[in-house]
């Protein structure tokens, strides 16, 4: 089992940066990828970046080159840092992790004010 917790939404002007962080804890031995969902209001959620536990990292062409992931194994939590951002960028963040199954953090919502 595989429990996330998100912090670090909030409240932010357009072109401003924030970052959210996403800790995972439970009975696991690594956990092999994690990522960060969004889903704006009335819209489907959409995948934003993931990053494996070696490092590889995938991005969305809507915040590439804006969004950046990183992960502390050691510390078994994941980051997303968000520069330029956009008031299209405003959504509730969800944290993942996939260990045999996904596992979904309670979301952290994210408002870019224009």
């Amino acid at each position: 089992q595989v429990q996330l917790v998100e912090s670090g939404g909030g409240l932010v002007q357009a072109g401003g940066s924030l970052t959210v962080s996403c800790a995972a804890s439970g009975s696991f031995f690594s956990i092999n990828t994690m990522g960060w969902y969004r889903q704006a209001q009335g819209k489907q959620r959409e995948l934003v970046a993931t990053i494996t536990r070696g490092g590889s990292t995938n991005y969305a062409d809507s915040v590439q080159g804006r969004f950046t992931i990183s992960r502390d194994n050691a510390k078994n939590t994941v980051y997303l840092q968000m520069n330029n951002l956009k008031p299209e960028d405003t959504a509730v963040y969800y944290c993942y992790a996939y260990e045999r199954r996904m596992y979904w953090g309670q979301g952290t919502q994210v408002i870019v004010s224009s």
